[in-house]
């Protein structure tokens, strides 16, 4: 009796030992990998961010009243679309300074907007720091950014101003140490039970900021290079996301992508062909001005922007023979053209081909996360974001395509770099190119 009250005792624990091992093998795995039962559900399993009502302007539900929704929706586009397109052409008049403080709105609001999905599809409403953290990361990107900015093509104003010259001086080391005090701040927010969470959305506040920040970063050095490199890129995604949209609401038949059911084949060529054709008449028209050619150059004496010069030979008038073919289809040997504007068919091209890649990646996300716009700042459009999907990745070709195939060394660079130097090391380089210019034959060696 005793051996079995034993041996009944021994299985009692066994069986109560081997119990806790699975609770606290069931915790344990909870603990490494958060929620099991999350693990296992599909992405449809994500809450959704709520879908904002209609929001379209009550002047318009009441003129459009008697339309089908297809053409209410095609109206309402097409007005807000002009309304859009004349406002583009006030900022383009008030001139580049205006341009960039546009272009810095947009970015804060895009970030506002991808910050905000990512607020609402966690749930990460009790996270703590977070909103302030991903504002003070966009603020550390910014300074780092724009200083570099001031430094590269405000260096005369710099040089002559003592706190600016010391702020230029420590410029990364300021920018490193911001990001520093955020990247302590979000260790320091780390809570047990929101480990995951908190991950999650710091990967999702630096992403967000690679894409939009960077970007517009990039327009803006864009802008610097000619107005022309700002406004022609942009007018090619207007013009090809217009196009597409007028060509494939009217014949479109050909399913383009699945991510995007919308898209058609017939509007995706339809676009393309148009745009190319609206990119050499509006590289020609502009071509032949210098506020649109010239390089946004800042003027210390009067400490403001100037966009007057000698147009370079890139907007010169050109003969170009035109292959046999079509010499004898047009009866012209030759044709006098911009060279801007054969530069303008690849940039239409891109604008075309591969632009429309940024709409369908913006087309993805949002179907990952179940929502239909970003916001619902424009009735008709979605959030802003939703017009610049495409713009930030053609702002990055452009900028890429100036540096491969445009630009060269700037002499107005070299003499502010030159005078920012010791008198002595001025005085060397001196000594150094007049012995080069005198070995050349440039000049005279004097006895």
């Amino acid at each position: 009796m005793t051996e079995l009250r034993h041996r009944g005792t021994t299985d009692n624990e066994l069986q109560h030992q081997q119990s806790d091992d699975k609770g606290s093998e069931n915790e344990s795995k909870t603990e490494k990998g958060g929620a099991s039962d999350s693990e296992t559900k599909p992405d449809s399993a994500l809450p959704e961010v709520p879908v904002p009502a209609d929001d379209t302007p009550e002047v318009l539900n009441k003129a459009l009243s008697g339309l089908s929704s297809r053409w209410k929706n095609w109206w309402v586009r097409g007005i807000l679309t002009l309304a859009m397109i004349l406002f583009f052409f006030i900022i383009i008049y008030m001139g580049p300074m205006v341009l960039m403080m546009i272009v810095l709105c947009v970015q804060i609001k895009c970030f506002q907007e991808i910050i905000h999905i990512g607020y609402s599809v966690y749930h990460s409403y009790h996270l703590p720091w977070f909103r302030t953290l991903s504002w003070y990361f966009l603020l550390c990107v910014n300074y780092f950014f724009y200083g570099e900015t001031v430094t590269d093509y405000f260096s005369n104003l710099v040089q002559r101003e003592e706190p600016l010259r010391i702020l230029s001086k420590y410029h990364r080391l300021i920018s490193f140490a911001l990001y520093l005090t955020g990247f302590c701040m979000f260790v320091l927010s780390l809570v047990k039970k929101h480990y995951r969470l908190q991950f999650y959305m710091f990967g999702w506040t630096h992403v967000t900021l690679l894409i939009v920040v960077t970007q517009s970063h990039l327009i803006i050095h864009n802008l610097f290079e000619g107005m022309i490199w700002f406004i022609v890129p942009i007018s090619c995604v207007i013009c090809n996301d217009i196009m597409a949209y007028m060509f494939g609401f009217f014949f479109g038949r050909t399913p383009l992508i699945k991510l995007s059911p919308k898209k058609t084949w017939e509007g995706f060529i339809g676009g393309f062909f148009s745009t190319v054709v609206f990119g050499i008449l509006l590289s020609y028209v502009m071509s032949g001005y210098s506020f649109f050619v010239c390089p946004v150059e800042f003027n210390s004496d009067r400490n403001s922007f100037e966009v007057d010069c000698e147009p370079s030979d890139l907007f010169q008038l050109q003969d170009y023979s035109l292959p046999d073919a079509l010499q004898s289809l047009t009866g012209w040997p030759t044709v006098r053209l911009y060279p801007f504007q054969i530069h303008s068919i690849a940039l239409a091209a891109f604008a075309s081909l591969m632009g429309p890649f940024g709409g369908f990646f913006a087309s993805g996300f949002k179907r990952a996360f179940k929502i239909k716009d970003f916001a619902d700042t424009i009735p008709g459009h979605g959030g802003i974001m939703d017009r610049f999907d495409c713009q930030y990745l053609m702002a990055t070709f452009v900028n890429v395509y100036i540096a491969s195939f445009i630009r060269g060394p700037n002499p107005a660079k070299v003499v502010q770099q030159l005078l920012a130097l010791r008198l002595d090391q001025q005085l060397n380089i001196f000594n150094s190119l007049k012995t080069h210019l005198t070995e050349r034959g440039l000049l005279e060696e004097v006895a």
